[in-house]
């Protein structure tokens, strides 16, 4: 009688044991219906495209727009670099991060972050860089040179001095390189890359002399303009990648869905009015935002391979 009572003791206590490795193991699915919520203040993060101090200041008011949407207090702050916000969303002090396409698929693989919205903005005429007025959920990268260069298409670029992003931006970096490397030139051994933290300073190294050549997104110039107009007509592209897709908004993996669906529609409102639209279309030229799935990134997946190769 007393062994079976041991038995049947054993058991249940073997039951409750795989029954929680088994709650353990389905925590990724679970925490997407039942998952956290942001209940005192919402965090969001963006990611320094330009300036860090001054994209802060226009990015500032999203406050207390986003806070009569959500009904909590919202602190908007921005990163020092692309992986600096993937990993503050790994240790759960960011809720929501503007992340570029690269960074999101890191994020997304370790488990760390989820597509939520796709931006649009206008497309540019090439290679002018002049604006139009199509919406587009996508944009390409740039090789760009100061008029007149000796540097006249990608083959002139061996034993040049360029002025990239950091190696997790999709446009900055992954793409012209991987691309470039595909053609036959390789510039991390073959050239000099020199990061420069945001496109529009970037576009500036070139109109001062500082580099040679920059890869930036398309028209990464427009930015640059606001404060030195000639750059539209002294920085010129030289090579145009294929297309990518834009960035995120994410949000992080344990987020539960019903707040998801709160956050689309805060930030699809957000959009509708004009001061939400003009303070984004200052930050990161948003003009609207989509729904978007994972699958949308599997080609930059695909560079990723060839940069591994590049970089080792």
């Amino acid at each position: 009688m007393k062994f079976k009572k041991i038995v049947v003791g054993a058991l249940a206590l073997l039951t409750a044991t795989v029954a929680t490795a088994c709650s353990s193991n389905n925590s990724s699915k679970t925490s997407s219906s039942t998952g956290y919520t942001p209940k005192k203040v919402l965090n969001v993060q963006f990611v320094p495209s330009s300036q860090a101090s001054t994209l802060e200041a226009k990015a500032k008011p999203l406050e207390s727009l986003l806070k009569k949407e959500l009904g909590i207090p919202v602190k908007v702050t921005v990163s020092t670099s692309n992986n600096a916000l993937v990993e503050a969303m790994s240790s759960h002090q960011v809720d929501v991060g503007f992340l570029p396409p690269d960074a999101y698929v890191l994020a997304h693989k370790r488990k760390i972050a989820d597509v939520l919205l796709q931006a649009e903005r206008y497309g540019y005429d090439e290679p002018s860089g002049k604006m139009n007025k199509t919406l587009m959920d996508k944009y390409r990268a740039m090789v760009v040179v100061k008029k007149g260069s000796k540097i006249k298409s990608w083959k002139d670029l061996k034993g040049k001095k360029i002025a990239v992003q950091e190696s997790s931006s999709t446009s900055g970096y992954v793409y012209p390189v991987v691309e470039l490397y595909k053609k036959g030139l390789n510039v991390v051994k073959d050239s000099t890359l020199t990061q420069v933290q945001g496109h529009d300073q970037s576009v500036l190294a070139v109109y001062n002399g500082d580099v040679d050549a920059a890869f930036v997104f398309a028209d990464a110039r427009n930015i640059a303009a606001k404060d030195t107009p000639q750059v539209m007509k002294d920085v010129v592209p030289i090579y145009f990648t294929k297309w990518i897709p834009n960035d995120t908004i994410s949000v992080r993996s344990d987020m539960s869905q019903a707040y998801r669906t709160k956050l689309k529609k805060a930030f699809k409102n957000l959009m509708k009015t004009e001061k939400g639209k003009k303070i984004m279309s200052s930050i990161y030229s948003h003009m609207g935002y989509k729904d978007s799935k994972d699958s949308n990134f599997d080609v930059i997946r695909d560079y990723e391979k060839t940069i591994e190769k590049v970089t080792k």
